[in-house]
């Protein structure tokens, strides 16, 4: 494969793993904590609210891009091998368990918090933040260490890479 498509691959790859680890990692030290000090109603409200803004193309462009550049990044350097191809694959496995925490744990948290339906309309508010918010705050937290670790492995496979 020409060297620019790697170059191209990996850059866009370590761009979009980076976006996406930095996006979780705010959510554990800030928004979160900061949700977490609020009253029932303002946590499940602003997080019904975030909840549907953040399907947004910019989110999903790196979120998905993401696995798709690391995917090409990998095979793109297939034929190099040595620790380049090392470090893309661990940041594969490493967004990969993002993914599926995302998808198995988060989205289906989000879901059941939107069917509860609008925070005004739900009697028992600390009923349903007991369901959301440990579970959520749990997974957000491997989702950071997974995508800021792939993030890193991806660092690794540009410093390593000649």
């Amino acid at each position: 494969m020409p060297e620019p498509i790697r170059t191209a691959a990996l850059a866009g790859a370590t761009l979009t793993t980076g976006l996406v680890a930095g996006l979780f990692f705010a959510y554990t030290c800030s928004v979160m904590p900061g949700l977490g000090a609020t009253d029932d109603r303002t946590l499940l409200g602003a997080m019904q609210s975030i909840n549907r803004k953040i399907l947004n193309g910019w989110f999903l462009t790196a979120f998905l891009g993401a696995a798709l550049l690391l995917a090409v990044a990998a095979a793109a350097h297939l034929s190099r091998g040595g620790l380049v191809l090392f470090w893309i694959l661990a940041a594969l496995v490493c967004h990969l368990v993002t993914v599926g925490v995302t998808t198995g744990l988060n989205v289906p948290l989000n879901d059941r918090l939107e069917a509860a339906g609008p925070v005004d309309r739900v009697g028992d508010l600390a009923e349903v933040r007991a369901c959301f918010e440990a579970a959520w705050v749990r997974g957000n937290l491997v989702r950071t260490v997974s995508s800021v670790a792939a993030f890193a492995c991806l660092i690794a496979a540009l410093l390593t890479r000649r």
